[in-house]
Formats: structure tokens, C-alpha cells, sequence
């Protein structure tokens, strides 16, 4: 219970960047939710008039409440809060740092349909380095919520900011929706794209160009396959 005061008084002090989350969120251990979640998607797909005892679908509501759970919805859970232990930055180096191509996988919150993207994310060391598999956590982390793609992008830089202790960060999110490309409108071209600059990043115009420059130029990948 103390944990989920703290995470309450962290929510509450960060403003608008946040998840919305209830006062109770936290009540229930995974086994009760996923136990709640099966039985009201038993619910739902009868209601659609599937066969609920047909072979294919009768284990359907437990697979998705695990799913829900235990996979795309997880980074609600702040016990899967990745550690992003950070290292003295002995090297003094103090170039921008840039981890590209990360790859996001989300889910919208209006009509819970995926959300498919890469993300940029770079960084000025202020004495602080982080690892860069960290960093692929940290975007994991908070895609793992039903999200909104501007809100993400913010939670990145924010959680960067505190966590290197620099107030230069950045993060350029380019994604899919599948509630504009499957239904709706039904465009399979289009896609989102967000920024979140801080610090040099967005008052320095050389530094600007430069992270834009780069995360534009074609991945190494391109030239390894």
C-alpha cells in the first residue's frame, strides 16, 4: 500500500503527462484482474454471439485478460518499471547520444487498437550516461498502456530527464494507428508523428537541425543486410 501512495503523489505532482489512473488501481494483485477481465470478455463475445463453446473460442477470454495483463497493458504495473541504472560519463563525452529505429508497440485508448511506430530518442550527458538497451526499456515501458501518441512521447523525455538528471532530451515518435488505418476513415498510408524537445534541443537551432539531421540519415542497418 505504501507504493501505491507514492505512485498516487507521483501522479498527482507530474500533472497532465501521467496515465489516468484511479485511486484504486492498484487494489488487485494480476491474478484477480486477469480472473475479473476473462469473465467480462466471456461476457462481450457472447454478447457479439459468438459460440462460447466452440473448440477455437472457449479459452479466448482467459488468453486475452493474460494478455491484457501480462503483456500490452503491463507497463501500467509499476512493479515492471525497467532499472535504469546510470554511470559516471568518465569519457566526458558530451556530444548528443541518439538511440533510433526503437521500435513502439501501444495501444490507443479511444478505440483500443494497436499503435505501430518507431521512435528516436537523444540525449546530452550532463555526468550521467545510461545503457542503451535502457532506453529501448524505458519506450517499451510506457507503450505498454493504453496511450495517446503525444502523451507518450512526453513520458519518454520526462522519465529520461529525471532519471540522467539532464534537462536535455528529446524524442520523436512516428507511428501507425490502426483506428485511422483499419475503420473510420480506413487510410493505410498515413501516420502520426510527435516531438517532445527540452533543454538544447528545442532553444539551440544547431542542435536542433543536427538530431533532426541525424535520426533522418538511413539506418546501418540498410547497408548490413
Amino acid at each position: 500500500m505504501k507504493e501505491h501512495k507514492k505512485i498516487l503523489e507521483k501522479k498527482t505532482d507530474s500533472g497532465d503527462t501521467e496515465t489516468p489512473l484511479r485511486n484504486d488501481a492498484f487494489c488487485m494483485n494480476d491474478e484477480e484482474k486477469i480472473d475479473k477481465i476473462e469473465k467480462h470478455f466471456f461476457h462481450i463475445m457472447k454478447i457479439l454471439g459468438l459460440d462460447m463453446n466452440d473448440d477455437s473460442l472457449r479459452k479466448t477470454p482467459k488468453r486475452v485478460a493474460k494478455m491484457f495483463i501480462k503483456e500490452i497493458f503491463s507497463g501500467l504495473n509499476p512493479k515492471t518499471t525497467p532499472r535504469s541504472s546510470t554511470f559516471e560519463n568518465k569519457y566526458q563525452y558530451n556530444q548528443m547520444l541518439i538511440e533510433k529505429n526503437i521500435t513502439v508497440y501501444s495501444t490507443c485508448e479511444h478505440h483500443f487498437l494497436p499503435i505501430v511506430g518507431k521512435a528516436h530518442v537523444g540525449y546530452i550527458s550532463n555526468g550521467k550516461v545510461i545503457g542503451l538497451s535502457k532506453i529501448n526499456r524505458i519506450v517499451n515501458f510506457y507503450a505498454k498502456r493504453p496511450q495517446v501518441q503525444e502523451r507518450l512521447t512526453m513520458q519518454i523525455v520526462k522519465s529520461l530527464k529525471e532519471i540522467l538528471e539532464t534537462k536535455d532530451v528529446a524524442c520523436v515518435i512516428d507511428a501507425k494507428h490502426l483506428c485511422v488505418n483499419s475503420r473510420g476513415i480506413r487510410d493505410i498510408e498515413s501516420s502520426t508523428i510527435t516531438t517532445e524537445l527540452i533543454g538544447s534541443f528545442k532553444n539551440n537551432p544547431e542542435i536542433r537541425r543536427e538530431f533532426f539531421h541525424y535520426i533522418s540519415i538511413p539506418s546501418i542497418n540498410k547497408y548490413m543486410m
